[in-house]
């Protein structure tokens, strides 16, 4: 069974009417040049770098004329009440490409560093802070890798904060996150006993072009290994997979559970009608899940024009009372649906 809702969306990060700034991080933050990974962990000694001003290109902080690797790092610190919240980092634009860590934890990247390089300056960088990660008995630190190949490097303009949204919906299991991920059609894809170890690993959510798969088109999959608590056993669960560009077909440990547009098996098989307008929401049967244990979940993609892949959230599963009460909530007020392009 399909459960769908008809949202407009822009090649642009996602923001509704109900968000707002919980932490303002423009400001100085610590920055050195180089590139070390322990510089993600919270107890590296930071004591002796620099300090710029984010945002600006580091160019007019002091390093002109560096191109290259650079470290940011700050700390903040939030409340419990903050912490439950459906946060977001918003680091505004970097260049050319990123790579974030939240208490030591890897929570989303932008283009590809070398070898594989490719930028994304132009794009905004918004990425789903998991309150796991988050403390609220000590300072938090965020840790963020730039690469910049040439010109102006580093986080350069935008409104650098910690942001809440207070009308999209949040999962009961967050799969937002590192997927595997292969191009080409193989159904074997859908078994889980097919390795995947040798496949590549990319961000959910976010266009696959953004992620070393520059003017890719055609078939590719996704998967990801992940439990749902025997606490939902037994209720009416819904899967939301975000937006998709264009069509798809969803998999859980091998059997179908849903899918959008006529995918097909070939490129004279498919027809496309804005299925990358879609949100995808589809219910899942029990008979499928394996609760308290591993669950394989695959997702078939066929992309035509521009950017590809499953490219916006909120992307995990969610009991379909809390779904049902999201969708009637925005379905009376479908303005706000069609506007939830925040202009930061």
């Amino acid at each position: 069974m399909k459960v769908t809702v008809f949202i407009l969306f822009l090649f642009s990060t996602l923001y509704s009417a109900g968000t707002q700034r919980v932490v303002d991080l423009r400001g100085h933050w610590k920055f050195n040049i180089g590139d070390n990974m322990h510089w993600a962990e919270t107890d590296y000694d930071d004591s002796g770098w620099e300090k710029i001003f984010v945002p600006s290109a580091w160019e007019d902080e002091g390093f002109n004329g560096y191109d290259g690797y650079a470290w940011y790092r700050r700390t903040i610190t939030l409340t419990p009440e903050q912490k439950e919240k459906n946060l977001y980092l918003h680091l505004g634009f970097i260049d050319d490409v990123d790579e974030v860590y939240l208490n030591g934890h890897f929570i989303g990247f932008s283009g590809a560093f070398p070898p594989s390089y490719f930028t994304a300056y132009n794009l905004e960088r918004n990425y789903r802070i998991p309150s796991e990660y988050l403390y609220t008995d000590r300072p938090n630190l965020i840790a963020i890798r730039v690469y910049d190949h040439e010109l102006g490097g580093g986080i350069l303009r935008g409104k650098i904060g910690i942001y809440e949204d207070t009308e999209i919906i949040v999962p009961d299991v967050n799969l937002e996150g590192l997927w595997k991920f292969r191009t080409g059609d193989e159904m074997s894809s859908v078994e889980p006993d097919t390795p995947d170890d040798q496949w590549k690993s990319v961000y959910v959510p976010s266009a696959w072009e953004l992620q070393g798969f520059k003017d890719y088109d055609g078939f590719a999959w996704y998967r990801k290994t992940f439990k749902i608590p025997r606490s939902m056993e037994g209720e009416k669960l819904i899967l939301l997979l975000g937006f998709i560009d264009d069509l798809d077909e969803a998999y859980l440990n091998g059997k179908w559970v849903g899918g959008t547009g006529k995918i097909g098996m070939g490129w004279g098989n498919l027809e496309l009608s804005g299925e990358w307008q879609e949100f995808r929401a589809y219910e899942l049967n029990d008979d499928f899940i394996n609760f308290g244990g591993q669950n394989l979940l695959a997702v078939r993609v066929f992309d035509k024009y521009v950017q590809g892949g499953i490219y916006q959230g909120p992307v995990g599963i969610v009991r379909y009372g809390k779904y049902k009460s999201w969708l009637d909530r925005n379905k009376k007020d479908k303005k706000s649906l069609l506007d939830r392009l925040f202009d930061f």
